[in-house]
């Protein structure tokens, strides 16, 4: 496009030239004449124009040429406050975005379990470089700035008495009660002979006869009772029994011995965990277990994550109220972002734009739209032209 124009250029100089020569012998040259010599002079200003604005024309410094270069500091600051004023408004941002319900669109992507299985691979495979990217020390300091303060606060004795009250609680304890009186009962029968024997050693002036007798009577004895506590739930023994796990419950979560054994209970396993090495054995074991998971076909970690994201993206999705929710929470980060990080971004295109060449970016924004500016020396040579010749019709009729 540079070449045409140029071409054209030349064609209106070599048209002036044959019409000055010609004209006195054929007079309706003037025509063309003037049509040749105001294509020329608008040509050559376009072309001026068009130099001007990425270079000093031949190389001469003339006042107000090369005006991209010469201006690129100006030019930087100026893109980079357009950016932050037209772009980076916090109310402009968040009045875009308020518009569109990204927590639907998020969950029902996420409902898909394609996309879920892709965002879960994804964090499946950062975890082992993530694990081993954790050093013993770092495990450490986690426990002891975070686990450990809390452990040596806690009061594992009132914990113990809410624990215990929650199992009593619907007599939830009892199946636990009737498998340790069937295991007693199991006991007994299989260690007769062991009772017999500590039986006859205590006993040493009755007959062996009499001693197996008494403890056969003895173990039949407890063995009914058992049948009997059972068979029967309101049987008083084992209303003796709820009743003493109750006391413990109150003993547990109002005694200050119990309270203090508690505490004395935690502080010997936290020496025992940090005198073990225990920090190590666990990252360790972790590592191991993720690694040997993931290398499987059908991974545990990959799939429990694919179901929380398909469950959390359907949830979501059929919970307006929490999209809601999510929608305002997420303008509002937008807007602290945008208030917060507004002036870095503007600033860090004006540092850029700063740092280049600046003949570079003259022929690169040249490269962009030269093209268009070769339309407009075109099209200056062919307007100029036609005012040439308006021109020249209006001073022909003034003179006539």
């Amino acid at each position: 496009m540079r070449r045409a124009a140029t071409c054209l250029l030349a064609c209106m100089i070599v048209l002036l030239l044959v019409c000055a020569v010609h004209q006195a012998a054929y007079p309706w040259l003037a025509w063309l004449r003037s049509f040749a010599e105001a294509g020329t002079v608008g040509a050559i200003a376009d072309w001026y124009a068009v130099v001007a604005l990425f270079r000093h024309p031949f190389g001469l410094p003339i006042p107000h040429t090369a005006i991209i270069p010469q201006n690129q500091q100006r030019i930087a600051e100026s893109l980079g406050n357009f950016v932050d004023e037209n772009f980076l408004a916090p109310d402009l941002v968040t009045g875009r975005l308020k518009n569109h319900n990204a927590a639907k669109a998020l969950a029902q992507w996420l409902a898909d379990g394609a996309n879920s299985e892709t965002v879960a691979d994804a964090v499946a495979e950062s975890l082992p470089g993530l694990l081993n990217a954790i050093d013993e020390e770092d495990v450490a300091r986690f426990f002891d700035r975070i686990v450990m303060p809390r452990l040596r606060t806690f009061d594992l004795s009132h914990a113990a008495g809410h624990w215990l009250q929650i199992f009593a609680d619907g007599d939830r304890h009892q199946p636990l009660v009737d498998r340790g009186l069937h295991a007693l009962e199991q006991w007994l029968v299989n260690n007769s002979g062991l009772l017999k024997a500590k039986f006859s050693e205590a006993s040493r002036y009755t007959p062996a006869r009499l001693d197996g007798y008494i403890v056969d009577r003895f173990v039949e004895g407890i063995v009914a009772l058992v049948h009997e506590v059972t068979d029967n739930p309101d049987h008083v023994l084992r209303r003796q029994f709820d009743s003493a796990l109750l006391d413990l419950v109150v003993q547990l979560q109002t005694s200050s011995a119990h309270r203090r054994f508690g505490k004395l209970l935690m502080r010997d396993c936290i020496r025992h965990f940090r005198n073990g090495d225990y920090c190590r054995v666990l990252l360790e074991n972790v590592r191991r277990h993720v690694a040997n998971d993931l290398e499987r076909e059908y991974s545990v970690a990959r799939d429990i994550a694919t179901a929380l994201l398909v469950s959390l993206g359907k949830g979501i999705a059929g919970a307006p109220a929490i999209q809601h929710k999510l929608n305002a929470w997420w303008l509002d980060v937008a807007h602290s972002l945008a208030v917060r990080y507004r002036g870095q971004l503007p600033a860090l295109i004006t540092e850029v734009v700063k740092s280049w060449n600046a003949q570079e970016v003259s022929r690169k924004i040249e490269a962009e739209i030269g093209r268009d500016l070769q339309y407009v020396r075109i099209n200056g040579t062919l307007v100029g032209g036609m005012a040439g010749v308006l021109l020249h019709a209006a001073t022909f009729v003034v003179v006539r």
